[in-house]
């Protein structure tokens, strides 16, 4: 009868690979990461599947996914690159690394490049990659560590932090103002031309319902891009349904009925699970909420008060 060998116990290198994997989502993210090539890494992770007795990750819609051995497995990846770190002279290792966050365009601008700013005075080997986009929030965190959506996510296997909130208001320019007249009623803009997203196109329902009160107003300048709504507004293209803390610093946008037209959006922060035991990520993501509160009276519209120019007959 012959001897069946036992399986050898999974390598702690190999554990690694995986660790890299599941946080790129992709062999070649990964072997940058470890300065390996790509036949490497798929070889390191067939050699653990071997070890371990199962598929330790599936393809999934935009890359690599762990499967449930996998996340197994991954606990124990975790646990060496722990075990790694405190073999480090230096206790309190600075941190490095990329994090990938997706936003809106508006958050990236004014909340996540400044929060990376701040982050990076301490921890200069630490860097940000945005991928800009108004969408909701994916069923698979493939290509990125965190997401930032407008309105609460409904997701699976990822962890949901609000962040705080936002207001929509309705602005024009001063010389639009000039040229049209400055309405008294929002019944006076049936009809007048509007600036906003792309209706169509937008898939964000919190987004989609806060244009409730300009629904009387016609598209004149539909884009995906917040700060094409910004700039449309100001060139007098029509009345634009802007974010407060975008349009409040322009001297020549005026908000008009501020008490009729102020949609208070959620911005919430999906992560990857692995992606909240990286150090870097959890130290962004603190950044993140310190921005937040920093910018609290801007994204509320409460730097500047609403003045609206006399009628002009």
């Amino acid at each position: 009868m012959p001897l069946i060998s036992p399986r050898r116990p999974p390598s702690a290198d190999d554990l690694i690979v995986l660790l890299a994997v599941a946080r790129e989502g992709r062999f070649t993210g990964a072997a940058e990461q470890l300065g390996l090539n790509h036949t490497t890494i798929a070889r390191r992770i067939d050699a653990l599947e071997q070890a371990l007795g199962g598929r330790v990750l599936a393809r999934g819609a935009a890359g690599w996914v762990l499967t449930p051995l996998g996340e197994h497995a991954l606990t124990a990846a975790e646990d060496v690159e722990r075990a790694m770190r405190r073999l480090s002279p230096d206790d309190a290792p600075a941190l490095a690394g990329v994090v990938r966050l997706s936003a809106t365009d508006g958050f990236s601008g004014f909340i996540a490049a400044p929060a990376m700013a701040a982050l990076r005075s301490r921890h200069p080997d630490v860097s940000l990659e945005i991928v800009a986009a108004t969408r909701r929030a994916a069923g698979q965190r493939v290509g990125v560590d965190l997401e930032v959506v407008v309105g609460r996510p409904h997701v699976q296997r990822a962890e949901a932090i609000h962040l705080g909130d936002y207001v929509l208001g309705l602005y024009a320019s001063r010389d639009f103002l000039e040229r049209t007249g400055t309405p008294d009623s929002m019944a006076e803009l049936a009809g007048a031309p509007l600036v906003y997203f792309i209706e169509s196109m937008l898939q964000v329902d919190a987004l989609d319902e806060a244009r409730r009160p300009t629904r009387g107003m016609v598209d004149a300048v539909s884009s995906t891009n917040v700060y094409v709504h910004v700039d449309a507004t100001r060139a007098g293209a029509g009345c634009g349904l802007l974010p407060a803390f975008l349009a409040d610093p322009h001297d020549d946008l005026v908000r008009l009925f501020p008490d009729e037209v102020e949609e208070r959006l959620p911005y919430w922060l999906v992560c990857r699970p692995e992606a909240l035991r990286q150090p870097t990520a959890v130290a962004y993501i603190a950044a993140l909420r310190a921005r937040m509160a920093e910018a609290a009276d801007a994204l509320l519209g409460r730097d500047r008060l609403a003045v609206v120019p006399p009628v002009v007959e």
